[in-house]
């Protein structure tokens, strides 16, 4: 378990101090102003209604969240979950977050921080009045939302709280309805939770602990000034934690804006830990991509297969159902009912196959997928770790397959290099989708920039031999010793690991 260590620090006002001493920890606050906040480096390793009954489960967990300062009553809950021991996220942060402290984490999507935060907003948050919630989680998508509340739930009823979800594509009366009736926790999209505060529904004033999961997807997506004109309606005297599986500049002026000293937590992967997913790249047509496609799905699933745009989906979808291929589309243009539809059919194993958009890409958390099949290229890096992410998680083993056109090798070279892959092309062998080793690449690229063009077959390598790094990501790098790597699974959650400075990236993109 990583150590913990608490700054003396004071906190922001005597209620928070209060929180903090009755649940064993005191998280103490700078009183610079805001703006001038960064996270602080540290050492360390890095539905709508509640049931009033809490679980009864005995207690029977190896002892490590009650060192975390997990009370019984919760503790029973995330065994009745099958959640006995803490994830190595959950491990990094819940003394800080359960003590009252602002967090940045960066941490891989599948590696549990989803009840990192939810564990501290089941202790921490207050019942609330009509249409005024305690506790807020902001996410960028409809389906994560209403996952991410999945999770809350049980942890809420052991505490009597209400949680409500609002989302854009649904009867925006259902949400005045549940806000009238009384909300401790809301979890919204930002859209939808604008509209209800515009509409003087929604009264933000009394929200004292603030998550913002998927902070950078959401900046992404174009987000991110309505997540500040909502941010700016919380209290003053809040927490808040932010959780990503990437930070950029965007986030950066969230944290900046909204964080108090936060204590930075970075989970990162020890190498053995690359040997959860392997990565293979395929040169393929057009033409030649209905075919593989059949080729893949029939040897591997369950499977989720990105595609650039929604028509495309479903054309693929379609030609896919003329093959013999059980398959649905989840995109922006579904309505909720039928998002949630096929969601519900791909988890149950109604159907085989899911074909998204990478709109989709972050509110898809379905354990236990197979494979992850990139039909259209994915168009950037971080494009490439957020689809790439639905497989291999929490430790599982995984595979991900990307279709490359001839026209795509400098694309695909830049998508390689920036996550530490080996470059090139590795050879089509349907022998591969069910090994245990992934092969050296049979294509290199012509240039050592990654430039497009005929790729060569003569085994030189045309750039440096890469070491390949745990990430912190949702990406997994393959290792090239020995020319090829074991696909055991590692332990949950992987090793702990810890960076220093402040969160940097990229500008914005339009999803």
């Amino acid at each position: 378990m990583p150590s913990s260590t608490t700054s003396n620090r004071r906190a922001r006002d005597p209620r928070k101090r209060q929180d903090a001493a009755r649940n064993g920890a005191t998280a103490n606050r700078s009183d610079a102003p805001r703006n001038d906040r960064r996270p602080r480096d540290t050492d360390r390793d890095a539905s709508r209604a509640t049931s009033p009954a809490a679980p009864t489960t005995p207690v029977v967990s190896d002892g490590a969240f009650t060192a975390l300062g997990v009370p019984d009553d919760i503790l029973r809950a995330l065994i009745a979950m099958d959640r006995p021991s803490p994830f190595a996220v959950q491990s990094l942060t819940l003394a800080d977050s359960i003590g009252g402290a602002d967090l940045c984490v960066k941490a891989p999507t599948g590696s549990g921080k989803t009840l990192a935060f939810a564990i501290p907003i089941a202790l921490r948050t207050k019942r609330g009045q009509d249409g005024r919630p305690r506790a807020l989680i902001l996410l960028p998508t409809r389906e994560l939302a209403g996952q991410v509340a999945e999770t809350i739930l049980p942890l809420a009823r052991a505490r009597n709280l209400r949680v409500a979800t609002v989302y854009g594509g649904t009867s925006i009366g259902r949400d005045l309805n549940a806000l009238r009736r009384g909300v401790d926790v809301l979890v919204a999209t930002p859209g939808r939770l604008a509209d209800l505060v515009e509409r003087r529904a929604a009264d933000l004033s009394a929200v004292d602990v603030v998550v913002l999961d998927e902070a950078d997807r959401m900046a992404d997506m174009g987000f991110l000034p309505e997540v500040v004109r909502l941010l700016d309606r919380t209290s003053d005297a809040r927490q808040t934690l932010l959780f990503s599986a990437t930070l950029d500049g965007d986030v950066d002026t969230l944290i900046r804006r909204y964080q108090t000293d936060p204590i930075r937590h970075t989970l990162a992967e020890e190498p053995s830990a690359a040997k959860d997913v392997r990565h293979l790249f395929w040169s393929a047509d057009r033409d030649a991509r209905r075919r593989l496609t059949n080729d893949v799905l029939r040897t591997v699933d369950p499977a989720i297969v990105f595609t650039r745009t929604k028509h495309g989906a479903d054309r693929l979808v379609k030609q896919l159902k003329q093959d013999g291929i059980d398959a649905v589309a989840i995109h922006g243009n579904r309505t909720q009912s039928q998002r949630e539809r096929a969601l519900e059919s791909f988890r149950s194993g109604e159907v085989t196959t899911l074909v998204a958009t990478d709109v989709a890409a972050r509110g898809i958390h379905v354990d236990a997928v197979a494979v992850v099949l990139h039909y259209d290229l994915a168009g950037s890096d971080k494009d490439y770790q957020h689809r790439s992410g639905r497989t291999g998680r929490a430790g599982a083993t995984g595979l991900v397959v990307s279709f490359v056109d001839p026209s795509q090798h400098k694309d695909t070279a830049v998508i390689q290099r920036s996550l530490d892959l080996p470059e090139g092309l590795h050879e089509i062998d349907l022998a591969q989708l069910t090994a245990k080793t992934t092969p050296d690449v049979a294509q290199r690229f012509e240039s050592t920039n990654g430039g497009g063009g005929k790729g060569q077959r003569n085994g030189q390598r045309n750039g440096p031999n890469r070491g390949h790094s745990g990430r912190s990501s949702g990406v997994r790098s393959p290792s090239r010793a020995g020319g090829g790597r074991s696909a055991g699974a590692s332990g949950r959650g992987g090793a702990r690991g810890a960076t220093s400075g402040r969160a940097s990236g990229g500008g914005r993109r339009t999803a």
